[in-house]
């Protein structure tokens, strides 16, 4: 155990140095606030290496000192080329690594690599080769790891003022974190590789009850909590245009993660994809395109699992053609899109708008300047130093916008000739405001607070789809309580698809219609 604790202290101490060095750069070192970021940052390396480093020895003693000696001729490796190249270890350039041929890799030699791997690989190797391992028992080092668990984990509820800024920098600092930048972010490539190359399960088919054209819109929103949604109470009016679109909210809807990848997979999913490894059974965009309807998804965020359908555009790919005020941001996702969806040889349309919508600390950033309403506004990313009126003015700013994406994308529907059409609108997980000392979200769901996980939750739907189904919109909004697992065969009740995964008492237009002949 001394000797885990050891190489834990000194991996945090002599291999950090670009990390250390980065935060140091862009913060004051001398205040407390900038002093206590260092040890924050030292603290979690040190005892997440001890964690690790005393689970494998739970496995096996008798690896410590070779993973050891591997790690830190690997780490001398990697320190030379941050230092050198100024690059991140980041899932990007591990690909970049795992896909270089000799010739390139040969390019890169210099000798002074031989001069870090004896210095910070070879010189430690032989220090640990000299050590004298004694076994020591299991129930010992279980200990010494939940020891390890319990007191990282207090110093970092402990130094929660650091949060925001390590958030901010966590894509950097994940890069230069070693052993971990390189050996998590390789896992991270090939499971994404393996992900994108893996033919996921296909589900049972589905049979159609009406061949009637329909288009279903789901709209995938970004951080937005349902507290701070005029339509669910909140005393702002923050939903101006869509509490008279004809919009109707269900309440008690909650998240089944607290950042967007696994939410986004949990309201793709037809069950708890928690329980299986990611994308390994077909989710809804990719069932809905084997089965014939025209699928294509817009995206003016990330982290969407491999799927497969029939166009994928990025915001920024639809800039080109649009002009005027509504060619930034989130409206960019409808530049185009009723003639899209007129162009459509299909029976059945499926569209997916994936939105930034409120996503922090850059709350500011996210609206256009004429969706400035509530002022004053926190300009900052550092939400600690904005006053909580600033903030809160800056998200309800966010929400304001996002009130007026979809209500637009509720009046293009509307202007579609009589078709029957629906409309979803679902965030992935909520947001913290400071509430508790909390900013942000991804804190684990087991301990979110409730504006993490309570997102809002509207449906849509036109004068003909309501007469189709026989839609109740009062027994609808009687609904007590929803998740994003609602979203999977909701859509596939808008589409009358009927077969095996399908499930009646998840459908909300189902719920909403008593007639219903859905199984």
């Amino acid at each position: 155990m001394l000797l885990v604790a050891i190489i834990a202290l000194l991996n945090a101490a002599i291999y950090q140095a670009p990390l250390y060095g980065y935060a140091a750069a862009r913060q004051d070192t001398l205040s407390f606030s900038g002093a206590l970021t260092l040890g924050t940052l030292y603290v979690v390396v040190a005892f997440v290496t001890a964690t690790l480093l005393a689970l494998a020895g739970l496995v096996s003693q008798r690896l410590l000192k070779p993973l050891c000696m591997a790690g830190a001729i690997l780490n001398a490796c990697a320190l030379y080329f941050i230092q050198t190249y100024g690059v991140l270890l980041d899932k990007t350039m591990m690909g970049n690594v795992v896909n270089t041929d000799l010739a390139e890799a040969w390019s890169l030699w210099h000798p002074k690599l031989l001069l870090y791997v004896a210095v910070f690989g070879l010189v430690p190797c032989v220090l640990l080769a000299r050590i004298d391992l004694r076994p020591v028992r299991r129930v010992r080092l279980a200990a010494f790891a939940l020891v390890a668990v319990v007191g990282g984990l207090g110093w970092i509820y402990a130094a929660s003022s650091t949060w925001l800024w390590i958030d901010k920098h966590a894509r950097s600092l994940g890069g230069m974190i070693l052993p971990w930048s390189y050996t998590i972010n390789l896992a991270r490539y090939q499971t994404a590789k393996w992900a994108a190359e893996r033919q996921a399960d296909p589900l049972p088919d589905a049979t159609f009850g009406s061949d009637e054209k329909t288009v279903v819109v789901l709209v995938i929103g970004e951080s937005a909590r349902a507290r701070n949604f005029s339509l669910y109470g909140y005393g702002r009016a923050t939903n101006p245009q869509l509490a008279v679109s004809g919009a109707v909210a269900l309440s008690n809807t909650s998240a089944c993660a607290t950042y967007t990848t696994e939410a986004v997979l949990c309201i793709l999913s037809h069950d708890d994809p928690g329980l299986r490894l990611a994308g390994s059974k077909e989710l809804l965009p990719s069932y809905l395109q084997r089965h014939g309807i025209d699928v294509f998804w817009r995206s003016n965020n990330w982290g969407e699992p491999p799927m497969r359908v029939a166009s994928y555009e990025r915001a920024k790919d639809l800039e080109a053609g649009c002009v005027g005020s509504l060619c930034t941001q989130d409206d960019l996702l409808l530049h185009g899109l009723e003639q899209r969806i007129r162009s459509s040889q299909r029976g059945k349309v499926f569209v997916v708008l994936h939105q930034s919508g409120s996503h922090g600390p850059a709350y500011a950033a996210k609206v256009p300047p004429s969706f400035e309403v509530f002022r004053p506004v926190c300009k900052s990313v550092e939400l600690d130093r904005c006053t909580p009126e600033s903030l809160v003015n800056a998200y309800d700013n966010t929400i304001l916008y996002t009130d007026h994406v979809v209500a637009r994308a509720i009046r293009l529907l509307q202007g579609l000739d009589g078709i029957p059409s629906t409309l979803l609108y679902i965030s992935d997980h909520g947001e913290s405001l400071g509430e508790n000392g909390l900013y942000l979200h991804g804190t684990p769901i087991a301990l979110a607070p409730d504006v993490q996980k309570e997102v809002p939750f509207l449906v849509w739907m036109s004068e003909s789809f309501k007469r189709r189904k026989q839609i109740d919109e009062a027994r609808l909004a009687r609904g007590t309580a929803h998740s994003q697992a609602n979203i999977f065969h909701s859509v596939m009740g808008a589409f009358d698809m009927r077969g095996g995964v399908y499930a009646k008492r998840l459908d909300i237009y189902a719920i909403g219609a008593p007639q219903s002949d859905g199984r």
